[in-house]
């Protein structure tokens, strides 16, 4: 692809790294900011600056988050009894939308994919085993997407937690095999979780 401007041309470049973009829609996206008035891109690189320099990730659950408390973390009407383990922020967002779940959450922060050289060392696996012995969660959710992967990673931490007095429980199987959560339509995804099934269960119906 030929630029007639190297400005253009690093624009286009810098835009096509995100992903599910390629060279033509960076090109589109680029001359479509070009069209706008100057303060909508500034306001555009002022937000994703402000991204990059104060997001947190939340102390407790590991969601991003403004403050170092999220405010799911910190809001005391919700269930502590409750532990919904996701892979990330994209899956605390879906669910929360659905708003059939009430407790607190656990972003593990991806799973365990020995091809992509992800490890259980990698993910946020020991502050959720301290959650465990602290004695307030009563049951844990495992809410990650219907893939190899994932089941693989439910397995890993259920036998972390084998050993404690604590139920386990796995989101109804409405979701189709190999679908991330957050394409899960909302009303499908609320039915999973209200629906969720003892986790010994769900292993024994594979």
């Amino acid at each position: 692809m030929e630029f007639s401007s190297k400005l253009l041309e690093n624009a286009v470049n810098e835009i096509a790294q995100l992903p599910g973009i390629g060279k033509r829609t960076a090109l589109r996206l680029a001359l479509h900011l070009l069209k706008q008035p100057k303060e909508n891109t500034t306001g555009l690189t002022q937000a994703l600056n402000d991204l990059r320099e104060h997001i947190n990730f939340c102390s407790s659950c590991h969601n991003l988050s403004d403050v170092p408390i999220c405010e799911i973390c910190s809001n005391p009407a919700r269930d502590a009894s409750l532990l919904c383990v996701v892979e990330d922020i994209r899956d605390v967002i879906a669910i929360e939308n659905t708003g059939q779940f009430k407790g607190y959450y656990h972003v593990l922060g991806g799973i365990i994919s020995p091809i992509d050289g992800v490890g259980p060392q990698d993910l946020n696996l020991d502050s959720l085993e301290i959650k465990v012995k602290v004695g307030k969660v009563k049951e844990i959710i495992f809410a990650l997407s219907a893939t190899m992967e994932a089941d693989t990673t439910n397995f890993y931490i259920y036998k972390i937690l084998a050993s404690y007095d604590i139920k386990t429980s796995a989101i109804a199987r409405g979701i189709p095999v190999g679908d991330e959560l957050e394409y899960t339509d909302e009303v499908t995804l609320g039915r999973s979780i209200l629906k969720r099934v003892p986790y010994e269960n769900s292993i024994v119906n594979k």
